[in-house]
């Protein structure tokens, strides 16, 4: 759809209903979330029209509930500090109103990441590092002219990963509904892996000002029932059935694979680097609303001149998401040794031309389950980051079909949104 202006009403800063404990007013970020890229996570849900409703008043709710919510989230509220500590002191969190000239259809229909970023406070490239205040947490209510509402967020990445932001939506909307039973987040991210000096590791690798272009492609229940069967039809691994989010991505990389190999520098190695949840692979597990970032890199590799198999990239892909276990736990709370790990790692990827496609997955994610009172989601969505060779993997609303965000560069994605291969198996239009 074509670009429109959206008119901010209102913003004012919503702070904590209870003020912060003095014993509380200092929050040490994990050796994880010092590796934490510093970017904003973004998520936008859209709730349709209804009847007799007073839009207005539902903003006042949602501000009295992230009020309430926010004394349980009290670091959200606060500001971070040069030597990675958060000081929790109830400055507040930006709410911002806004009136959408067009139709919630008409944004769903066909959706545009450069519309659906209007929806989000701030810039998508803005760095939560750069930003003059550093504010950890900041949102959007936005009025569409048919009555329906999209609610923006950003949270930053230096203090969440992708879990920690649904647990924080899903809090605030269970106090909407005024629960009997209050969600709680625990930070104790840092006595599990406590901080480091990490001088020698720059978080911001791989942050990109080059031409980003992001499209969404759907892959419906019935593709994805043929990927994984072609990819287990051949697994060397027992005929093991792949899970589709190893299905998907083994078969977007190897889309991309197809890629690179048109360019004239090419690749002598292709990585795909895909995101993997800590929490329930350390021993023991920890709790479900566990707060802050608890996932590392699982990577797999192959040679360039090795023929490019779709199930022996499926193979490498598990192979790589198996070795993320308790063993390497212990190896990141030794976060010494890890480090080491990783410039080693780093020095033997740079002595060879590398492609990398990244992935992180939100399929498992309560998305859906974003209830403020009126009703659970039509739609969400996470839309862009300023990485390049990224990709955000969503569960739809019917949680059979898979939503894929893919980053790439413009050329890129000339080529890859005309690839056969991938319509074959996926569609960016809605439905199939």
């Amino acid at each position: 759809m074509a670009m429109i202006d959206i008119q901010i009403v209102s913003k004012e800063t919503i702070k904590p209903s209870i003020p912060t404990p003095h014993n509380l007013r200092n929050l040490k970020l994990s050796f994880l979330d010092q590796l934490a890229p510093p970017i904003y996570i973004p998520i936008v849900l859209f709730y349709p029209a209804e009847q007799n409703v007073d839009l207005l008043e539902r903003s006042l709710l949602l501000k009295k509930s992230l009020s309430k919510t926010l004394t349980q989230f009290y670091p959200l509220a606060g500001t971070m500090r040069e030597d990675f500590t958060f000081e929790c002191n109830d400055e507040g969190v930006e709410y911002f109103e806004t009136k959408v000239p067009c139709k919630l259809a008409d944004v769903m229909e066909n959706p545009d990441v450069n519309v659906l970023n209007l929806f989000l406070p701030f810039e998508p490239q803005q760095n939560c590092i750069e930003s003059k205040k550093q504010v950890p947490l900041a949102i959007q209510y936005n009025i569409f002219k048919c009555g329906g509402v999209a609610i923006g967020i950003r949270l930053s990445h230096l203090i969440a990963d992708g879990t920690s932001v649904i647990t924080f939506v899903n809090a605030w909307a269970a106090m909407s509904r005024e629960p009997a039973e209050v969600i709680t987040p625990i930070f104790e991210a840092a006595a599990h892996f406590p901080p480091r000096d990490i001088s020698m590791f720059r978080p911001s690798i791989g942050i990109t000002k080059e031409k980003i272009v992001t499209k969404r492609f759907v892959f419906d229940k019935p593709s994805i029932a043929v990927l994984r069967e072609k990819a287990a039809s051949r697994d060397g691994s027992q005929g093991k059935t792949p899970t589709r989010v190893e299905a998907i991505s083994s078969f977007i990389w190897s889309r991309q694979m197809a890629i690179a190999k048109t360019k004239p520098e090419r690749a002598k190695l292709y990585a795909a680097v895909h995101a993997v949840n800590l929490r329930e692979r350390m021993v023991p597990s920890l709790p479900k609303h566990s707060f802050g970032n608890f996932w590392r890199m699982a990577i797999a590799t192959f040679p360039a001149e090795m023929e490019q198999d779709y199930h022996v990239l499926v193979s490498h892909m598990r192979n790589a998401i198996s070795k993320i276990d308790n063993n390497y736990v212990k190896m990141l709370q030794d976060g010494d040794r890890y480090l080491k790990t990783m410039k080693m790692v780093s020095e033997q990827f740079s002595k060879s031309e590398v492609e990398f496609c990244n992935f992180t997955s939100w399929c498992r994610f309560p998305v859906y389950e974003v209830d403020f009172g009126w009703g659970k989601p039509a739609w969400a969505c996470s839309p862009s980051r300023p990485y390049k060779n990224l990709v955000i993997l969503m569960s739809d609303k019917g949680g059979d079909g898979v939503e894929a965000w893919v980053n790439l560069l413009e050329e890129d994605m000339a080529m890859f949104e005309r690839d056969p291969e991938l319509l074959s198996f996926a569609s960016s239009k809605t439905g199939k």
